[in-house]
């Protein structure tokens, strides 16, 4: 079973909008640039720590050429691996990796993404928020990307825009929706008392 995890996808802008996710996860105390290295942290294939410039990494994300795996920084030494690819359809994703945090810090990186996926101004597709790691991250690729019938195992909450949040009500009828603001419905499991 995998970790926990927030996946993000959110389709892709003219232009990129990584300099305000950043600005916005650092109102919530999640830092691009590393406290004591005074740079983003980008990890290489082998798992590295690759220095950056953080207006570089923003560029080299705005190219849209490939995968980056990167980290957000709560401190010196706790911090939120996020990886950030492109899909051939237009879609970013980013999976936010929750292992190793409190739960406090979890609840954290979930309200940062919540805010910045409903205050950017890029539609998001849908926010799969998966605490305990009950499914793989790309399960919901099918779903959310392709307009997939079959769902995985339904995660703590989830955010989505239409037809996917109306789909999953009408098939799920033991989901809850709200509205979420910027055009989603947060949708959770109904919880016994």
């Amino acid at each position: 079973m995998p970790d926990g995890y927030i996946r993000w996808y959110r389709e892709s802008a003219a232009t990129s909008t990584f300099a305000e996710q950043a600005e916005l996860f650092e109102a919530y105390g999640l830092g691009l640039v590393h406290p004591a290295r005074g740079a983003a942290v980008v990890l290489d294939v082998e798992g590295d720590d690759v220095l950056m410039d953080p207006e570089e990494l923003g560029r080299l994300l705005g190219l849209r050429i490939a995968s980056i795996t990167m980290n957000w920084w709560f401190s010196a030494d706790i911090d939120v691996v996020d990886q950030y690819a492109y899909q051939p359809l237009g879609c970013e994703i980013q999976t936010l990796w929750l292992d190793g945090l409190t739960t406090e810090q979890a609840d954290t990186v979930e309200a940062a993404v919540v805010a910045a996926a409903t205050a950017l101004p890029v539609p998001t597709r849908a926010v799969i928020i998966d605490r305990e790691g009950v499914s793989d991250p790309e399960d919901w690729d099918a779903p959310v990307l392709y307009d997939g019938e079959e769902l995985p195992i339904f995660p703590d909450r989830l955010l989505a825009c239409d037809p996917l949040a109306g789909r999953l009500l009408k098939s799920s009828p033991e989901l809850r929706g709200e509205e979420a603001g910027n055009g989603m419905t947060s949708l959770s499991p109904y919880r016994r008392l």
